[in-house]
């Protein structure tokens, strides 16, 4: 884990981090099944990130303008809980999920990868793109990722917040021994 410095300061106190879902969680493709459901592919890495994060007090939160049983699913699997499910204007949302853990911009990170997720990336005091992001949206990046969207990039910030928060070391020996 080779961060800046001065990203690791910037990732100092975060602890909530909000995620869009198509492009970020996933890879961004939708996939369509003949009745109009529509399936998901999801990274394992990222889940674990994910789970990783709130055993650090990290909270992990959903912020997405689709919905679907395969995504509800697997939020529920990792054990999120604050997710806003077909939402168009994201910042309210994001602003609800703040009140209700009692926490400001300041201590907000954001993962977005097009124009919806702008207003919520320019408030948050960390703001990360997967590299497969629209270009407004990684010009407006503290970090883009190294991995696409739904191939990891999750997972990188992840271990970005981990290091920051100075719980990975201690994290790794838990699962290593």
């Amino acid at each position: 884990m080779n961060f800046p410095p001065d990203l690791l300061l910037r990732a100092q106190g975060i602890r909530v981090v909000f995620f869009d879902v198509d492009g970020v969680l996933t890879d961004g493709s939708l996939y369509m099944s003949e009745g109009g459901e529509t399936l998901k592919r999801f990274n394992s890495l990222d889940g674990h990130g994910l789970k990783l994060l709130q055993l650090a007090g990290i909270t992990p939160a959903v912020i997405t303008g689709r919905d679907s049983p395969a995504l509800r699913a697997r939020l529920r699997a990792l054990g999120i809980t604050h997710a806003h499910f077909g939402t168009e204007d994201k910042r309210p949302a994001a602003e609800i999920t703040l009140q209700a853990l009692g926490l400001d911009w300041s201590m907000a990170a954001a993962m977005g990868d097009d124009w919806p997720d702008l207003p919520v990336l320019r408030r948050a005091a960390l703001r990360c793109a997967p590299v497969n992001a629209h270009a407004q949206v990684r010009a407006l990046a503290h970090h883009v990722t190294q991995a696409r969207g739904g191939h990891g990039a999750v997972r990188e910030l992840c271990d970005l917040l981990l290091v920051a928060s100075g719980r990975y070391a201690g994290l790794l020996q838990e699962f290593s021994q």
